[in-house]
C-alpha cells in the first residue's frame, strides 16, 4: 500500500528550498503536478511476474509535452496494461514505450493529452554528498520528503546491474519506486529505484534510497522514444542472481531456461574467475562479463561447485529477448 508523508513545517521548508531559483512556470504546485501514479498489470506468464509480481504501483514524472513519463523500469516491464493517475482526475491509459536494462529507466506515454507542464531534466552530475534534495511521489504536498545526498558511489545489483555513480539519499522515502529527486532549481535530478542500507563513515549503517541519475537518460532518450531501447550494443546477460560476501561472489538464483542454467551453473556456486581473471566482488564480476563483448558472446566462468573448481562456458544472451514487451509507437 502506498504510504503518504504528512508534514507541515517540513513542506514550507521545502517550498522555500525550491522557490529560491525556480522560474514562475515551475512553481512548487506545478512541479508536483508533473508527478503521477502508475499502476501496471503484468500477465502471469511474464518472465518477471514471479519475482516482481503481476500488479505493480509506483510513481512517474512527465518529462515532455507529448506525454512521455519517466519511471523506474521494473514498474512497467512486461505490462499488458498501464494506467496513470493525475491529481483530481480519473485514470488515464498509458502505453509502454521503452525499457533500458543498463540504466533501469522505463518510459511510458499517456494516450490522452495531459496539459501538464513537464519537469525539466537537470544536471545530476553536479549533485554531491551533503546536498539537500527533495524526494516526491504522487500525492501533492503530502508526498514530499526533505532529504539529503549521503553518497555518490557505484551500486551493484544482484540482477546483473551496475551503476557507476548512483545517488544515495537519507532519510529514505517509503514509496521510492519512480519517485522524483528534485533539485534547488525545481529540475529533475534522478528517479527512485530501491530501499537499501549504506555504511557511511562517522554515521555507521544507515537506511537510504538509491536513485538513478537523470544524466544517464540524456544520451539514450531519443533512442528509447524512437525504438524502445538504446542503440548501444546490449551487455551479455547470463540469467543469474548473485550476491557478494567478504569479496566472494555467490550465485543465489539461476533463471530457468536462461544461459547460465543451460550451461549447468547452479544456486550455491561460487564464482572464482571470469575468463581466467580473478573475481573479488560483485561489481568486478559484472565488469569482467561485460568486457568480454556484446550480448551473444561466450563467457567462461571458473566456478567452485562443492569441492571442485570447474570452467564453464556460458553462451550469453540479450536479456530483452526473454521479455514479453509490447510497444506502442
Amino acid at each position: 500500500m502506498q504510504k503518504k508523508i504528512r508534514f507541515s513545517s517540513l513542506f514550507f521548508g521545502c517550498v522555500l528550498f525550491l522557490t529560491g531559483t525556480v522560474c514562475a512556470a515551475q512553481t512548487p504546485t506545478n512541479i508536483l503536478k508533473a508527478i503521477v501514479k502508475i499502476k501496471a498489470t503484468i500477465p502471469e506468464d511474464a518472465y518477471t511476474a514471479q519475482i516482481l509480481g503481476t500488479t505493480r504501483e509506483g510513481n512517474g514524472v512527465i518529462i515532455d509535452e507529448r506525454g512521455h513519463i519517466l519511471t523506474i523500469g521494473y514498474l512497467i516491464l512486461e505490462a499488458e496494461s498501464i494506467e496513470i493517475f493525475i491529481t483530481n482526475s480519473k485514470p488515464v491509459k498509458a502505453d509502454f514505450v521503452a525499457y533500458d536494462y543498463q540504466t533501469g529507466f522505463g518510459i511510458l506515454r499517456a494516450v490522452e493529452t495531459l496539459s501538464i507542464a513537464p519537469l525539466k531534466l537537470g544536471q545530476s552530475n553536479q549533485l554531491k554528498a551533503g546536498d539537500p534534495i527533495l524526494i516526491a511521489g504522487f500525492g501533492g504536498s503530502e508526498a514530499v520528503l526533505g532529504s539529503r545526498v549521503v553518497s555518490r558511489k557505484e551500486f551493484a545489483g544482484y540482477w546483473e546491474y551496475l551503476l557507476e555513480d548512483a545517488i544515495y539519499t537519507s532519510p529514505p522515502y517509503p514509496n521510492f519506486g519512480g519517485a522524483a529527486l528534485i533539485g534547488r532549481d525545481g529540475q529533475l535530478l534522478g528517479i527512485g529505484s530501491i530501499f537499501t542500507q549504506l555504511n557511511i563513515t562517522g554515521m555507521g549503517v544507515i537506511p537510504c534510497n538509491m536513485s538513478v541519475p537523470v544524466d544517464l537518460l540524456k544520451p539514450i532518450l531519443a533512442d528509447l522514444i524512437k525504438t524502445g531501447r538504446s542503440s548501444e550494443p546490449p551487455h551479455p546477460w547470463l540469467g543469474i542472481h548473485a550476491n557478494e560476501t567478504q569479496g566472494r561472489v555467490f550465485i543465489i538464483r539461476v533463471t530457468p531456461g536462461g544461459p547460465a542454467a543451460k550451461a549447468g551453473i547452479k544456486a550455491g556456486d561460487i564464482v572464482v574467475a571470469v575468463n581466467q581473471n580473478p573475481v573479488n566482488g560483485l561489481a568486478q564480476f559484472f565488469r569482467e562479463i561485460w568486457a568480454t563483448g556484446p550480448a551473444g558472446v561466450k563467457v567462461t566462468l571458473s566456478i567452485l561447485q562443492e569441492t571442485q573448481v570447474r570452467d564453464i562456458t556460458v553462451l550469453s544472451a540479450d536479456r530483452y529477448r526473454f521479455l514479453k514487451v509490447s510497444r506502442q509507437r
